[in-house]
């Protein structure tokens, strides 16, 4: 019977699990580690399978992934990719094997073999080559359309341009995966660390990133490699097996994984398992299981396939990865909104490449949970590359004489009492004028999405505080070289660099003060949306939390917290402070608006803007085509003349090429309106 419960628990799932294949497959940026989305999976599939009337056309199980990003043209796959079955220990494995045999039956004389190949954490790539020559490569996309992205593929130098053979195939297909190694990983992180770029999440996020860069020299820069595991030939493909294929590959100068092994029998590929779980740690790329496939051909072919998995393959992954340490100590972190974080304080473990130190404990709830002590054996995890956590304590190894840790009722910064708010599982200090919020909150209003004041970093910021010279952010603005030279290792020019860079951060626009303020919820396409709507900071503190709420994209819960925010006397105080100061509160009209122009050539034509552009607003893009004569609308259809991109573009662009509508770059439109003027 589907009880109440079911139906909700299967709608929340689908909910999950569709968030996380956009942010993963469309937009690069995964929430949830492959540990997660793989219990939240099987439960789903696990629902749906003891009520198959639960199951609906457009439900996770039912499709292989998802949508493609909109940045390339989509292209349909010439064969389907299909996704593997996932199998999470040996017994698993076995039960595969029971299943497909209930396909087959094998007689006692036939030899059954296995090609086991290490899973790259990567992304697929489907490469086609006609009479030899690379002609596309495109990504996995949904399984049955990809993004077509063969100017990148072509500067992976581990992919041959063109087959050695004198008569090659007429066409052939490839599948493999594209990745970067660990030293390049680190090379790159690096280097976006000094330009104070945003880090990769781990190598896997690194490729798909990079193969879906718009300059294939940025590609070519980021040394991808590839791993070829799969071949497609014509009917009369001469080939038996998956071994003699991967040996073909490697004969045409592909690169093939070495660690490959054919196995004689389940046993063999249960010893391949067993060892790659602790020597994948040795290998210069990121691995998360291998790859089992049934090695004939004849025998692939009468298996076939299941609605989205192949019957004859199996992707068997390790778990997430744990290991044992100890805690030497718990202590509280309070950050810039006041929530105060339990932290683990443990012996060094080396765990997913790094050595871990600390990990959280996340609330008081966790807490209790846990029963962690001072002194306790536990086990942490770091699945991919999060913040470690605790995942279990071994209480049989507590020391004797351990004492509950409890959650101190006043900050340790400051001493003020620690409130719960009514439905929080947070722990907040509420005292604005907490050193701890102080210093997150400079922090945060020097990053770079915020007023992005070069030289005022954490270190930096500590000493301002713990010197007393700043209070408040209004007093970065009220600082002086001399201030400064009292700071430990702060030189003349040092100093006289910082000032002016915060000097500088005064023409940042309204949305980045709005947002550097930090405002609970408010983040900086939040900030954007509320000065676009509110352009002065007068209209903003004033606005009610329906006229705060009506604003598409913001909410009552965001509105909630803006119109409180304005409602502090101290903040209300800091806002007259920055102003006073010089910083820009309210939207200025740009000097691109006010520049003349008496050119027409846009007269009767109809534009779209998508995406982010390179230099201009879209207000300041809006007023240059509107007085060239055109006109700006909000969504495309067959009456849209051109649609101007910009990075990031959404489905616009996908409608807009559907329609066959012009698209322009930032600066294509600005020589159009040049080549009139």
């Amino acid at each position: 019977m589907v009880t109440p419960e079911i139906q909700q628990r299967v709608v929340q799932l689908r909910q999950q699990l569709h968030k996380a294949n956009y942010a993963y497959y469309v937009l690069d940026k995964p929430i949830m580690e492959d540990s997660i989305y793989d219990q939240l999976y099987r439960e789903l599939q696990d629902i749906e399978s003891q009520h198959p009337s639960l199951i609906i056309p457009d439900s996770p199980t039912q499709r292989v992934g998802d949508k493609p990003a909109s940045q390339f043209i989509s292209v349909p796959h010439n064969i389907p990719l299909y996704s593997l079955e996932n199998a999470f220990n040996l017994d698993e494995l076995k039960k595969w094997q029971e299943r497909w045999k209930r396909h087959y039956t094998v007689s006692n004389d036939e030899k059954i073999d296995y090609v086991c190949e290490l899973k790259i954490d990567g992304s697929a790539l489907a490469l086609t080559y006609e009479n030899g020559l690379l002609t596309r490569g495109v990504t996995r996309g949904d399984g049955k359309t990809g993004e077509d992205i063969t100017q990148n593929v072509r500067t992976i130098r581990s992919i041959p341009l063109k087959f050695p053979l004198d008569n090659p195939p007429i066409i052939v297909e490839i599948r493999g995966e594209a990745f970067l190694p660990l030293d390049e990983f680190d090379r790159l992180n690096l280097e976006r660390k000094k330009a104070e770029e945003s880090l990769f999440a781990n190598p896997r996020n690194a490729a798909a990133g990079t193969l879906r860069q718009l300059d294939p020299k940025v590609v070519s820069k980021r040394r991808l490699q590839f791993f070829a595991y799969t071949l497609h030939l014509p009917q009369n493909n001469p080939l038996n097996s998956q071994w003699e294929s991967l040996e073909w590959l490697k004969n045409q100068g592909f690169f093939v994984n070495p660690h490959r092994q054919l196995c004689p029998s389940l046993k063999a590929v249960a010893d391949y398992f067993r060892h790659w779980e602790t020597a994948r740690h040795d290998l210069p790329y990121m691995t998360d299981g291998v790859v089992v496939k049934l090695n004939s051909y004849r025998l692939q072919e009468q298996l076939g396939f299941t609605q989205k998995f192949p019957r004859w393959a199996i992707a068997l992954k390790y778990p997430a990865e744990e290991a044992p340490t100890r805690v030497k100590e718990i202590i509280v972190n309070v950050g810039r909104t006041g929530a105060v974080t339990p932290m683990a304080i443990m012996e060094p473990v080396h765990l997913g490449g790094t050595i871990v130190q600390r990990a959280t404990l996340h609330n008081r709830d966790r807490l209790a949970e846990l029963d962690i002590r001072v002194g306790d054996t536990v086990i942490i995890r770091k699945a991919g590359e999060i913040i470690p956590e605790v995942l279990r304590v071994l209480p049989e190894l507590r020391p004797p004489n351990s004492e509950p840790y409890e959650m101190p009722s006043h900050c340790p910064e400051c001493d003020s009492v620690l409130v719960r708010p009514m439905g929080e599982a947070v722990t907040r200090c509420v005292n604005s004028s907490c050193p701890a919020i102080l210093r997150g909150s400079l922090v945060h209003w020097a990053s770079r999405d915020a007023l992005d004041i070069r030289g005022l970093g954490e270190k930096i910021v500590i000493l301002l505080v713990n010197n007393g010279l700043v209070k408040s952010i209004a007093d970065l603005y009220y600082l002086t070289p001399e201030n400064l030279m009292v700071l430990d290792r702060m030189g003349q020019k040092s100093a006289d660099n910082l000032i002016t860079a915060i000097a500088n951060s005064k023409q940042q626009p309204w949305s980045r003060v709005l947002y550097g303020l930090g405002i609970r919820y408010v983040g900086s396409v939040t900030a954007k949306l509320l000065t676009d709507n509110f352009p002065t900071v007068e209209q903003l503190s004033q606005a009610s939390i329906a006229s705060l709420a009506s604003v598409y994209g913001v909410g009552e819960e965001i509105a909630q917290s803006v119109f409180d925010w304005f409602k502090i006397t101290e903040n209300i105080t800091l806002v007259q402070r920055l102003e006073d100061a010089g910083l820009q509160l309210k939207t200025l009209s740009s000097p691109v608006e006010e520049k003349p122009s008496t050119s027409k050539q846009f007269l009767g034509k109809t534009f779209v803007i998508t995406g982010t552009l390179p230099t201009l607003k879209r207000s300041e893009a809006k007023a240059l085509i509107e007085k060239s004569g055109g006109k700006v609308t909000g969504s495309v259809s067959g009456k849209t003349d051109y649609l101007l991109v910009g990075e990031e573009a959404g489905s616009k662009l996908e409608k807009a090429q559907s329609l066959g509508v012009k698209l322009l770059s930032e600066q294509e439109l600005l020589n159009l309106i040049e080549s009139n003027d």
